[in-house]
């Protein structure tokens, strides 16, 4: 095996974290009504069972950088697959609904630390070259984790079994023991080697694996660092420029509607005057645009670079928000057609192609090494936070106001976001994290 292969196999099986994420989260959609019925839920019950792991990934963000600092990347990797595990198995076989809730609340946990360890993981093992590409590979699993639990759920749906729901539920355990197993089979960061742990001969190894040509230009980098206390302030004024871009970042990301297209998209769809079976078949297809798209992204980020990328993005959000506002505001109730689905297919699109791809990459590469735990899980945190809180309100807000502000809200925010792309938002492609930090601690 050579050593591009050895980095992608590293990688993707880091990236794994985001296919369990990405399966996690949308598994429930095929077992919630059942389990209303089963357990004979309200409105506030039912709610909480959807919402419980959203709650526990804003947790797993909020405390990711914890283990992933003290324990190291790949031994909080190993934990995050035992508790997609667990919850699965839990989930599973819960015997009642307090059962349910406490398994289905430790996958979240596992949901949030992935996107904090996975993302950086793979950041500091992959070469300057590819990083983008290989980092983005978390997004894809991601996207493609929604796509199998959907058809799982279809598939298992179709098959004449008592308690359907458990086995929707249950199959995540496969993929989890792969994960599990995979984990145990890849080298532990070599920045956190040399930094935490002082390891200089398993550090050089590593990175002489990653790339002959500049391991022991980076290893010495790094042990310009070597002394400098792990446990250093993320809020200090040393780092506020990269907790500016990340918190920032992760807003954006959020205030753009995606969540909330993607998990109201049925309703949406309804809203514009298709019927029930017409907008579930359109919710399936922005699962397939949004793959495609990420593939794209993922493959030409390293070559146009992340701001490049960005731009395109938000000026395709920007029209795409725009039109769908001013359709809601021209014909209201009396919508119909295909106008605003097509509209948000195209906005989808433009999403993967940039936000979607981009937010991971990047925020796992402005930190430098002694705070890229906390800030990964500062930006992460934020993520989850906001999408909470969008999630939570979307329906209200859009009973209450209609499509037409909620759509305008969102395109004013991408037009703040291309703002921040012009002005703030730095290019990190091609370049090695320790260049990144010298960068910014110049600016």
């Amino acid at each position: 095996m050579n050593q591009k292969q050895r980095i992608f196999l590293w990688s993707i099986t880091a990236a794994l974290g985001g296919f369990l994420f990405g399966f996690d989260t949308a598994v429930i959609s095929g077992a919630e009504q059942s389990l209303q019925s089963l357990w004979k839920l309200n409105d506030w019950e039912h709610g909480l069972t959807v919402s419980i792991a959203l709650i526990g990934t804003v947790i797993g963000a909020m405390l990711g950088g914890i283990p992933t600092q003290k324990l190291g990347r790949k031994k909080t990797l190993f934990g995050i697959a035992l508790l997609y595990l667990v919850s699965s198995l839990g989930t599973a076989f819960a015997i009642n609904w307090g059962m349910f809730l406490f398994f289905r609340f430790l996958g979240g946990l596992g949901v949030g630390a992935s996107s904090v360890a996975a993302p950086m993981y793979i950041t500091e093992i992959s070469p300057a070259k590819s990083r983008g590409r290989l980092v983005a590979l978390f997004q894809f699993n991601v996207v493609l984790g929604i796509l199998i639990a959907y058809l799982s759920n279809y598939i298992l749906a179709q098959v004449e079994i008592t308690d359907t729901w458990r086995w929707m539920l249950g199959v995540q355990a496969l993929p989890s023991l792969i994960f599990m197993i995979a984990v145990l089979n890849i080298p532990e960061s070599p920045r956190w080697l040399l930094l935490v742990k002082k390891q200089i001969s398993q550090a050089r190894e590593v990175l002489q694996i990653i790339d002959p040509t500049t391991a022991e230009e980076t290893l010495h980098a790094l042990q310009q660092h070597i002394d400098q206390p792990q446990t250093a302030k993320l809020f200090s004024a040393p780092y506020r420029t990269p907790v500016m871009l990340a918190v920032l970042f992760a807003v954006f990301n959020q205030v753009s509607g995606i969540n909330a297209i993607i998990y109201f998209a049925p309703r949406i769809f309804q809203m514009t005057g298709l019927g029930n079976s017409s907008a579930l078949l359109s919710s399936v297809g922005i699962g397939v645009v949004n793959l495609i798209f990420t593939m794209i992204s993922m493959n030409i980020i390293d070559k146009f670079g992340r701001r490049s990328l960005m731009l395109v993005g938000s000026v395709g959000l920007i029209l795409t928000l725009g039109s769908v506002a001013s359709a809601f505001y021209l014909y209201g109730d009396h919508m119909s057609g295909l106008l605003v689905p097509s509209l948000l297919f195209i906005y989808i699109a433009f999403f993967a192609f940039s936000q979607g791809a981009v937010i991971w990459v990047f925020i796992s590469e402005i930190f430098p090494n002694e705070v890229r735990a906390s800030g990964q899980s500062l930006g992460s945190f934020t993520h989850w936070l906001l999408a909470a809180i969008i999630t939570f309100t979307f329906t209200y807000i859009a009973n209450r106001f209609g499509g037409a502000a909620v759509f305008s809200f969102f395109t004013v925010m991408m037009v703040l976001q291309l703002l921040f792309v012009l002005r703030l938002m730095p290019e990190t492609k091609g370049t090695s994290l320790e260049q990144i930090e010298r960068t910014f601690i110049a600016h």
